[in-house]
């Protein structure tokens, strides 16, 4: 049985405008201490896929389909229930840590309240807890720093504050929602050397959600690529980056920057990303796509197994040969 077991999971939201439909049928899973890296440009889903398997969803949005969590549904639970489920079994880590965090409380204080209300635990105990989990997460001299606040820290001493903090209850599961964003190269680089340390010593399973390809390289062991609320292409980490099956796959690996190749300028996909109030009536990449054909403006494709892999699904009515 795997950890989490996502089936036909559908996310919409309520404007005055009309309904968003922000996630349309994902499916996925994620097995103990493995890692998949949910990718797409801004809009295609990402986030509020996984805010829906938090219980986080805002007021106006609405999740059906099925969430398991070891076998247990997830959808449909109450805020109570899910309050206890956080941070024991899923945690989350956001995207800026420095809206996540309070800049008028210690770090000590943010850190204890996360033991104090899912553990029960003293606050003496919460704050040794504290300590650990921050040397854990490789700041220096943290207990002198747990006193301090937010501000006092570096962007990357504030993310791995938010690891820690994550960590905490040692989940099951933790969601990296764009870990390294606003981040220079070398700390994402640190950053996501953290992630893997603590995976291999803690065995927790992530979801790394992020529109970087070039992140998820050397991180992830499965890659799901989203656009327009759907699944384009799901495929292991080699098997994507070695054969890219999807126009939309392909256009995001062209526009990673690469030092083996001399291109002064960057390569982009042409157009926008999809109003998801109207989306196309057959493929939503249809519009921007240099392969689009008739039938790809009348009819939404199926997400089916490659020929010659059968782990390696895509979204798209066009052949092998006429994507090279």
């Amino acid at each position: 049985m795997s950890l989490l077991e996502v089936s036909g999971l559908s996310v919409e939201f309520d404007t005055p405008e009309g309904v968003v439909r922000a996630v349309t049928d994902l499916n996925f899973k994620v097995d103990n201490g493995t890692t998949l890296a949910i990718v797409g440009e801004s809009g295609s889903g990402k986030s509020q896929a996984v805010f829906s398997l938090m219980g986080l969803l805002a007021h106006n949005g609405r999740a059906s389909g099925s969430v398991k969590m070891e076998g247990e549904e997830m959808l449909g639970r109450s805020y109570a229930e899910m309050n206890r489920i956080r941070a024991n079994k899923i945690s989350m880590i956001f995207q800026d840590p420095m809206t996540s965090l309070n800049p008028y409380m210690r770090i000590s204080d943010q850190m204890a309240e996360v033991l104090v209300c899912h553990k029960g635990m003293s606050r003496t105990d919460a704050i040794r807890d504290s300590i650990e989990m921050l040397d854990a997460v490789k700041i220096p001299s943290a207990k002198e720093r747990i006193r301090m606040y937010p501000h006092e820290f570096s962007g990357g001493m504030r993310q791995r504050v938010m690891i820690a903090m994550s960590l905490l209850c040692r989940p099951r599961l933790l969601i990296a929602d764009e870990p390294t964003t606003a981040l220079d190269v070398t700390i994402q680089a640190q950053i996501m050397r953290l992630l893997g340390e603590i995976q291999r010593e803690l065995g927790t399973a992530i979801i790394l959600i992020t529109h970087d390809l070039g992140v998820v390289a050397g991180h992830s062991d499965e890659i799901l690529v989203m656009y327009g609320g759907r699944v384009m292409e799901m495929a292991s980490t080699g098997e994507l980056y070695r054969s890219p099956a999807h126009p939309y796959t392909q256009g995001l690996l062209t526009a990673v920057p690469r030092l083996d190749h001399d291109d002064e300028s960057l390569t982009t996909i042409p157009g926008t990303p999809p109003n998801m109030m109207e989306l196309p009536k057959g493929c939503p990449f249809s519009e921007r796509c240099q392969y689009c054909r008739e039938r790809c403006l009348e009819a939404i494709p199926v997400l089916t197994p490659l020929a010659h892999h059968d782990r390696h699904l895509k979204a798209c009515f066009a052949t092998a040969g006429a994507l090279r």
